[in-house]
Formats: C-alpha cells, sequence, structure tokens
C-alpha cells in the first residue's frame, strides 16, 4: 500500500507545468485531486517517477458560459459542480450527476477533469461528456492546444485520446435550452461507490414529441456507451410508459456487457431494462 518513490514538482504556472511534461512524458503523471490516481499508485498500478501538481496554477477552476457552450476547467471540484448555478437541463443534469460522485470527501477534493481524464467507464462525468458530445481541450508544449470531441476521446478502460505531454484544460458541453429533458438513473451496491449500471439520458421535446435524443449507458462496456438503438426507438415518440419501455429494451439487446464479480452480463442487461425508463421518467417532469 505504498508507491514507488518519485519527484513531486509544484508549478505555479501552465507554461511551467507543460515543460514539465515535455521532460519526460511517459513518466509523468498530472496531480489535481487526486481520488483516483494515488489509491493507483498505492497499489503501484501507476508508478510515475513525476508527479505534477497542478493545484498552484491560476485559471484552471470554475464554470463558465461561452456563446453557446458551457465550459467546465478540469481542476473544477465536483462539488463545485453540484452546486453550479448554470440554468436550465444542463444545470439539472450536473447537479443531479455529482450527488452520485463517492462521498462528499471525494466531490470536496476530487475533479471533473481528472475524472474524465481517468475515463473509468462508470465514471458520471465521462458518461455525462459522452451523452453531450462534449468537446475537451487539451495542451502541450510542443502542440499547443487542441480540441477532441467525446467520441474520439474515450478510447478504452483508462486510456484517452490524450499525448502523455498534454493537460486537459477544460471541457465544453451545449448549453441546453428549455426543450431538452435531461435525467439519470444508477444502481450501485453501497452509496458512494461506482456504479454496476448507470443510464443517462438526454432528450428533446417539441409540440411533445420527442426530436432527438441521446441516451449513454456505464458499466456495459470499457467506455461509455452511446446507445444508438435506444436513440432511434425514442425519436418520434410522445414519452409514454410504452416508448420509455420499448427504448430500454432496445438499449438492453444492443448492449454485450462484461460478467464480473459484481454481475454476469444478463444482469447488467436487466439493470439498462431496469434503469434507463427511470432516467428518462425524470425528463417527464422536468
Amino acid at each position: 500500500m505504498k508507491p514507488r518513490s518519485f519527484e513531486y514538482r509544484a508549478p505555479t504556472s501552465l507554461a511551467e507545468a507543460l515543460a514539465i511534461l515535455a521532460e519526460d512524458p511517459d513518466d509523468s503523471k498530472v496531480l489535481a485531486g487526486g481520488q483516483s490516481l494515488v489509491p493507483m499508485m498505492n497499489f503501484r498500478l501507476a508508478s510515475p517517477g513525476t508527479l505534477v501538481d497542478i493545484n498552484q496554477i491560476p485559471g484552471l477552476s470554475g464554470i463558465r458560459t461561452v456563446d453557446d457552450r458551457v465550459v467546465i476547467a478540469t481542476r473544477t471540484r465536483h462539488l463545485q459542480v453540484q452546486n453550479n448555478s448554470v440554468p436550465g437541463p444542463l444545470g439539472s443534469l450536473l447537479r443531479h450527476a455529482a450527488a452520485h460522485v463517492g462521498h462528499l470527501p471525494i466531490r470536496t477534493r476530487g475533479t471533473f477533469g481528472g475524472s474524465i481524464a481517468h475515463c473509468d467507464s462508470a465514471s458520471e462525468w465521462c458518461l455525462v461528456a459522452s451523452l453531450l458530445d462534449a468537446e475537451m481541450t487539451a495542451v502541450s508544449k510542443a502542440r499547443g492546444e487542441r480540441t477532441i470531441a467525446a467520441a474520439d476521446f474515450f478510447q478504452s478502460i483508462f486510456t484517452t485520446a490524450l499525448e502523455p505531454d498534454e493537460l486537459l484544460l477544460s471541457v465544453s458541453l451545449p448549453a441546453l435550452d428549455d426543450t431538452w429533458r435531461t435525467g439519470i438513473a444508477e444502481f450501485a451496491r453501497r452509496a458512494g461507490d461506482f456504479g454496476i449500471v448507470t443510464t443517462t439520458a438526454a432528450v428533446r421535446v417539441v409540440d411533445d414529441v420527442v426530436r432527438e435524443a441521446r441516451v449513454s449507458i456505464g458499466g456495459v462496456s470499457e467506455v461509455p456507451f452511446r446507445s444508438a438503438a435506444a436513440e432511434q426507438a425514442l425519436v418520434g415518440q410522445a414519452l409514454t410508459d410504452a416508448a420509455l419501455v420499448a427504448a430500454a429494451e432496445a438499449a438492453a439487446d444492443e448492449v454485450d456487457p462484461p460478467s464480473d464479480t459484481h454481475g454476469d452480463a444478463a444482469y447488467r442487461r436487466d439493470l439498462v431494462r431496469a434503469l434507463l425508463p427511470r432516467a428518462l421518467g425524470t425528463t417527464v417532469g422536468a
């Protein structure tokens, strides 16, 4: 339960942090909240030679609106997101999703960007990013800034499109208007545990008909799973109980979940069937 020895660096500017990462990118890790990285280091699942603490760098925290997007800076704590003042369906989804993130001490210290970069498919923030086609802004000393679409960012378990010398700066989400309705439903063995299965949904309803639908599911694949079948089942329908059940059945048929000590594939499909109507059901009265 002890990490290997490492060099601790605490830069006070973004340029300094990027310079440190550029020195030895393959043997360096960024430390923000440490709620995922430190346990992995203690179990020696991660063994960086250099730890780059970004907590003293100004400008890496906060939530702001830019045109029709909401931008969440990488070091924004989970609790800041939970207490956000973003109006409408997006703010509601962020608040409800944050309530599922660990326990209060974890939400106080852990960061939004750290969770995204960690890329656990059960992570609520990875699901939200996948659901809303988020855009990640990353930066390196050698190549400057670039934007990565969520569909390209999440590659496999604990693996993203970030290069070893890059730092995730922010995540941009669409500022959903009042035609959108959002929801999340999660099942975990204990409060604060990662969900065995988590479902998220966002639907745009005009004249009582779903015009656009997005469904993303965690715990059924190595990365958040966008269910095209569920989305297609919803578009053109009213949000009736029958439509919700049909969408959940379509999603359950589409996923190919793993089996492990928490539950086999059939169990996870049943959870999809049970949870997706609950996530979508919360949209009806939103």
